[in-house]
């Protein structure tokens, strides 16, 4: 509720602006993690929508997460498939490997072993195969990417708690580096380098396990360190904002 004098304008941009800066300021959270939930909630719709027959907002939905993730089907999860993840055969895992499934597909079938990571065509390739009945259908993220955002999300949860808000401090900085950084770092970096054009040792894929697991650790540590300074930077904006309103005689509760 806005309470001001009744000469003061109360249709201003100015005034507007304002008002709304500071309810987001007083509501960061909320809506951060509101915003956060939906994002990490559509890469299970899209899965979803083409197992029900939905191609079309399917499709509209991995082209809207394209630019945030590179969606080799070798390194995702999987939705009502045989399998929850198709690692390639270099991973030793378990798994029936991603190349059992793909050497049969025909959109595959123009590609040699020299194309991988090198040929644009390939690489598109990889990215446009959202899946298919006996595999079932991709995520629109990566098995690390869903993993740092699921952190983001989680943490973002544990910080909402009262509790918590009032006694976290921001994860330190060497802190942040070691068990942040220096897995997703390791780890990542590690397989980047054994393919084209670096080269630097024979090729390696991480298994899915330690992709979830680094991505999670890079998540949540991101929101231990991040959390905590946006809400003392919200809190100082807010100050301001409401400072500079009551000057100009205008309130504006909590509701």
């Amino acid at each position: 509720m806005v309470t001001q004098p009744p000469e003061k304008p109360r249709n201003s941009f100015g005034l507007r602006a304002n008002i709304f800066t500071l309810r987001l300021a007083r509501n960061w959270l909320r809506v951060f993690l509101v915003v956060l939930g939906i994002f990490v909630a559509l890469p299970f719709v899209a899965p979803t929508f083409m197992k029900l027959g939905l191609e079309g907002p399917g499709r509209v939905i991995y082209t809207m997460y394209s630019p945030f993730c590179h969606q080799f089907p070798f390194r995702s999860f999987f939705l009502y498939g045989e399998q929850p993840v198709y690692p390639r055969e270099i991973t030793s895992s378990d798994w029936t490997p991603y190349e059992a499934y793909a050497n049969n597909l025909p959109q595959f079938q123009q590609f040699a072993p020299a194309d991988e990571f090198t040929s644009l065509d390939w690489v598109l390739a990889q990215k446009n195969f959202y899946g298919n009945a006996q595999m079932g259908y991709k995520m629109t993220l990566c098995e690390r990417d869903i993993s740092i955002y699921f952190g983001l999300f989680t943490g973002g949860l544990i910080y909402s708690l009262p509790v918590i808000r009032r006694r976290l401090r921001p994860a330190p900085l060497w802190l942040y580096v070691f068990l942040g950084l220096g897995p997703i770092a390791l780890d990542g970096f590690s397989q980047l380098f054994g393919y084209p054009p670096f080269n630097l040792w024979p090729p390696r894929e991480t298994l899915p396990i330690f992709r979830v697991m680094t991505g999670a650790f890079f998540g949540l540590m991101t929101a231990w360190l991040a959390y905590p300074y946006l809400h003392t930077g919200m809190i100082e904006t807010r100050r301001e904002i409401e400072t500079k309103l009551a000057r100009a005689g205008i309130f504006i509760d909590h509701k």
